[in-house]
Protein backbone atom coordinates (compact mmCIF):
# COMPACT_ATOMS: atom_id res chain seq x y z
CA UNK A 1 0.00 0.00 0.00
CA UNK A 2 1.25 3.43 -0.55
CA UNK A 3 1.36 5.38 2.33
CA UNK A 4 0.43 9.40 1.32
CA UNK A 5 -0.03 10.70 4.70
CA UNK A 6 0.47 14.82 4.62
CA UNK A 7 -0.39 15.21 1.08
CA UNK A 8 -1.97 18.32 0.07
CA UNK A 9 -3.59 16.55 -2.89
CA UNK A 10 -5.85 13.87 -3.67
CA UNK A 11 -3.91 10.14 -3.77
CA UNK A 12 -6.04 10.13 -7.15
CA UNK A 13 -4.48 13.18 -8.28
CA UNK A 14 -0.91 12.34 -7.90
CA UNK A 15 -1.01 8.79 -9.24
CA UNK A 16 -2.55 10.45 -12.73
CA UNK A 17 0.33 13.13 -12.60
CA UNK A 18 3.02 9.80 -12.05
CA UNK A 19 1.18 7.63 -14.56
CA UNK A 20 1.22 9.83 -17.27
CA UNK A 21 4.78 11.29 -16.65
CA UNK A 22 6.19 7.54 -17.19
CA UNK A 23 3.67 6.05 -19.66
CA UNK A 24 4.06 8.98 -22.22
CA UNK A 25 6.12 10.95 -23.63
CA UNK A 26 5.77 14.17 -21.44
CA UNK A 27 7.59 16.98 -19.37
CA UNK A 28 6.62 17.99 -16.08
CA UNK A 29 5.57 21.05 -17.18
CA UNK A 30 3.16 19.35 -20.01
CA UNK A 31 1.47 17.61 -16.76
CA UNK A 32 1.35 21.00 -15.42
CA UNK A 33 -0.64 22.72 -18.49
CA UNK A 34 -2.78 19.55 -18.78
CA UNK A 35 -3.58 19.81 -15.13
CA UNK A 36 -4.56 23.08 -15.20
CA UNK A 37 -6.98 22.49 -17.61
CA UNK A 38 -8.77 19.96 -15.62
CA UNK A 39 -8.87 22.86 -12.98
CA UNK A 40 -6.16 21.27 -11.10
CA UNK A 41 -3.07 23.83 -10.06
CA UNK A 42 -0.11 21.84 -9.21
CA UNK A 43 3.58 23.29 -9.99
CA UNK A 44 5.76 20.86 -12.69
CA UNK A 45 8.28 20.97 -9.66
CA UNK A 46 5.71 19.13 -7.20
CA UNK A 47 4.82 16.88 -9.64
CA UNK A 48 9.03 15.99 -9.63
CA UNK A 49 9.05 15.32 -6.16
CA UNK A 50 6.18 13.11 -6.57
CA UNK A 51 7.72 11.05 -9.06
CA UNK A 52 10.85 10.71 -7.53
CA UNK A 53 9.39 9.66 -4.19
CA UNK A 54 6.54 7.63 -5.22
CA UNK A 55 7.82 5.82 -8.32
CA UNK A 56 10.32 3.34 -6.50
CA UNK A 57 8.19 2.17 -4.13
CA UNK A 58 5.19 1.11 -6.31
CA UNK A 59 8.00 -0.88 -8.89
CA UNK A 60 8.69 -2.68 -5.71
CA UNK A 61 5.56 -3.34 -4.65
CA UNK A 62 4.90 -4.34 -8.36
CA UNK A 63 8.15 -6.97 -7.85
CA UNK A 64 5.57 -8.91 -5.34
CA UNK A 65 3.16 -9.13 -8.58
CA UNK A 66 5.49 -9.76 -11.61
CA UNK A 67 5.13 -12.86 -13.56
CA UNK A 68 8.28 -15.44 -13.57
CA UNK A 69 10.24 -14.95 -17.09
CA UNK A 70 12.04 -17.39 -18.89
CA UNK A 71 15.50 -18.54 -18.21
CA UNK A 72 17.67 -17.23 -21.46
CA UNK A 73 18.05 -14.03 -20.72
CA UNK A 74 19.02 -11.06 -23.08
CA UNK A 75 21.46 -8.52 -21.72
CA UNK A 76 22.96 -4.82 -22.92
CA UNK A 77 22.82 -1.26 -21.83
CA UNK A 78 21.51 1.66 -22.95
CA UNK A 79 22.78 5.23 -22.71
CA UNK A 80 20.81 7.66 -20.03
CA UNK A 81 22.09 11.50 -19.60
CA UNK A 82 22.26 12.86 -16.11
CA UNK A 83 23.69 16.02 -15.48
CA UNK A 84 24.91 16.48 -18.53
CA UNK A 85 26.67 13.10 -18.49
CA UNK A 86 26.01 10.15 -20.07
CA UNK A 87 24.97 6.95 -17.38
CA UNK A 88 24.57 3.23 -18.37
CA UNK A 89 20.98 1.37 -17.86
CA UNK A 90 21.71 -2.35 -17.77
CA UNK A 91 18.64 -4.33 -18.83
CA UNK A 92 18.06 -7.77 -19.56
CA UNK A 93 14.70 -9.50 -21.13
CA UNK A 94 14.16 -13.31 -21.77
CA UNK A 95 13.72 -14.95 -24.91
CA UNK A 96 10.14 -13.72 -25.00
CA UNK A 97 10.97 -10.45 -24.34
CA UNK A 98 9.44 -10.45 -20.61
CA UNK A 99 11.72 -7.77 -18.79
CA UNK A 100 13.41 -9.31 -16.35
CA UNK A 101 15.47 -6.51 -14.32
CA UNK A 102 17.72 -3.50 -14.66
CA UNK A 103 19.91 -1.21 -13.06
CA UNK A 104 21.36 2.41 -13.96
CA UNK A 105 25.02 2.46 -13.01
CA UNK A 106 27.11 5.25 -13.14
CA UNK A 107 30.45 3.30 -14.76
CA UNK A 108 29.97 0.77 -17.61
CA UNK A 109 32.61 -1.99 -16.35
CA UNK A 110 32.86 -5.39 -14.89
CA UNK A 111 31.92 -4.14 -11.53
CA UNK A 112 28.61 -2.04 -12.69
CA UNK A 113 27.51 -5.61 -14.62
CA UNK A 114 28.54 -8.13 -12.23
CA UNK A 115 26.25 -6.12 -9.80
CA UNK A 116 23.34 -5.90 -12.53
CA UNK A 117 23.73 -9.81 -12.89
CA UNK A 118 23.54 -10.51 -9.06
CA UNK A 119 20.52 -7.61 -8.52
CA UNK A 120 18.60 -10.16 -11.50
CA UNK A 121 19.55 -12.97 -10.24
CA UNK A 122 18.32 -12.64 -6.76
CA UNK A 123 15.13 -11.30 -7.62
CA UNK A 124 14.07 -13.54 -11.01
CA UNK A 125 16.12 -16.94 -10.34
CA UNK A 126 19.53 -17.95 -11.94
CA UNK A 127 18.99 -17.99 -16.11
CA UNK A 128 20.04 -21.40 -17.48
CA UNK A 129 21.90 -19.13 -20.87
CA UNK A 130 22.85 -15.21 -20.96
CA UNK A 131 23.08 -13.95 -24.60
CA UNK A 132 25.26 -10.78 -24.79
CA UNK A 133 27.45 -7.77 -27.40
CA UNK A 134 31.17 -8.63 -27.24
CA UNK A 135 31.38 -6.45 -24.19
CA UNK A 136 34.54 -7.31 -22.35
CA UNK A 137 33.02 -6.02 -19.48
CA UNK A 138 29.85 -8.13 -19.24
CA UNK A 139 31.56 -11.18 -20.16
CA UNK A 140 33.88 -10.47 -17.54
CA UNK A 141 31.32 -10.41 -14.84
CA UNK A 142 29.73 -13.40 -15.91
CA UNK A 143 32.98 -15.42 -16.40
CA UNK A 144 33.38 -14.64 -12.66
CA UNK A 145 29.99 -15.12 -11.22
CA UNK A 146 30.21 -18.47 -13.35
CA UNK A 147 33.67 -19.38 -11.08
CA UNK A 148 31.61 -19.65 -8.46
CA UNK A 149 28.88 -22.28 -9.09
CA UNK A 150 28.55 -25.83 -9.54
CA UNK A 151 26.15 -25.41 -12.75
CA UNK A 152 27.72 -22.87 -14.88
CA UNK A 153 25.50 -20.38 -16.82
CA UNK A 154 26.04 -20.85 -20.70
CA UNK A 155 27.13 -17.66 -22.14
CA UNK A 156 26.95 -16.63 -25.65
CA UNK A 157 27.94 -13.20 -27.41
CA UNK A 158 26.00 -13.46 -30.30
CA UNK A 159 24.92 -9.87 -31.72
CA UNK A 160 21.86 -10.64 -33.84
CA UNK A 161 20.26 -12.71 -30.91
CA UNK A 162 20.60 -9.17 -28.82
CA UNK A 163 17.99 -7.80 -31.05
CA UNK A 164 15.34 -8.19 -29.19
CA UNK A 165 17.10 -6.21 -25.77
CA UNK A 166 18.33 -3.64 -28.07
CA UNK A 167 14.95 -3.15 -29.51
CA UNK A 168 13.60 -3.21 -25.97
CA UNK A 169 15.66 -0.32 -25.02
CA UNK A 170 13.20 1.95 -27.14
CA UNK A 171 10.36 2.20 -25.06
CA UNK A 172 12.79 3.73 -22.30
CA UNK A 173 14.13 6.07 -24.84
CA UNK A 174 11.07 7.03 -26.51
CA UNK A 175 9.57 8.53 -22.29
CA UNK A 176 13.27 10.25 -21.19
CA UNK A 177 13.40 11.88 -24.49
CA UNK A 178 11.28 14.94 -24.00
CA UNK A 179 12.45 14.85 -19.99
CA UNK A 180 16.37 16.38 -21.72
CA UNK A 181 17.89 14.25 -19.43
CA UNK A 182 17.90 14.53 -15.57
CA UNK A 183 19.38 16.35 -12.64
CA UNK A 184 20.55 13.91 -10.43
CA UNK A 185 21.25 10.56 -10.37
CA UNK A 186 18.59 9.81 -7.77
CA UNK A 187 16.33 11.37 -9.68
CA UNK A 188 17.20 9.12 -12.98
CA UNK A 189 17.48 6.11 -11.07
CA UNK A 190 13.82 6.19 -9.42
CA UNK A 191 11.99 7.69 -12.40
CA UNK A 192 13.34 4.53 -14.64
CA UNK A 193 11.95 2.54 -12.26
CA UNK A 194 8.65 3.94 -12.90
CA UNK A 195 9.27 3.66 -16.73
CA UNK A 196 10.09 0.34 -16.57
CA UNK A 197 6.77 -0.24 -14.26
CA UNK A 198 4.70 0.72 -16.70
CA UNK A 199 6.49 -0.87 -19.14
CA UNK A 200 6.39 -4.31 -17.94
CA UNK A 201 2.37 -4.00 -17.24
CA UNK A 202 2.20 -2.82 -20.96
CA UNK A 203 4.05 -6.50 -21.75
CA UNK A 204 1.59 -8.34 -19.24
CA UNK A 205 3.66 -8.89 -16.61
CA UNK A 206 1.72 -7.97 -13.65
CA UNK A 207 -0.33 -11.22 -11.99
CA UNK A 208 -3.64 -10.79 -12.15
CA UNK A 209 -6.92 -13.04 -11.64
CA UNK A 210 -8.29 -14.65 -14.26
CA UNK A 211 -10.46 -12.80 -16.58
CA UNK A 212 -9.55 -9.37 -15.31
CA UNK A 213 -9.71 -7.00 -17.97
CA UNK A 214 -8.33 -4.03 -16.03
CA UNK A 215 -6.51 -1.34 -18.34
CA UNK A 216 -3.05 -0.46 -18.12
CA UNK A 217 -3.69 2.37 -16.25
CA UNK A 218 -6.12 0.46 -13.50
CA UNK A 219 -3.61 -2.03 -12.96
CA UNK A 220 -0.67 0.81 -12.23
CA UNK A 221 -3.07 2.29 -9.53
CA UNK A 222 -3.81 -1.08 -8.02
CA UNK A 223 -0.47 -1.12 -6.62
CA UNK A 224 -1.25 1.67 -4.35
CA UNK A 225 -4.30 -0.13 -2.98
Amino acid sequence: MLKMKGMRFPKEIVLVCIRWYVAYALSYRNLEEMMQERGVSVDHSTVNRWAIRFLPVLEKIFRRHKRPVGSSWRMDETYIKVRGQWKYLYRAVDKEGKTIDFLLRAKRDKAAATRFFKKAMRQNGDPAKVTMDKSGANKAAMDGINKTRDVLIEVRQIKYLNNIVEQDHRAAKRITKPMMGFKSFRAARNVLAGIELMHMIRKGQMITAENDERSFADQFYALAA
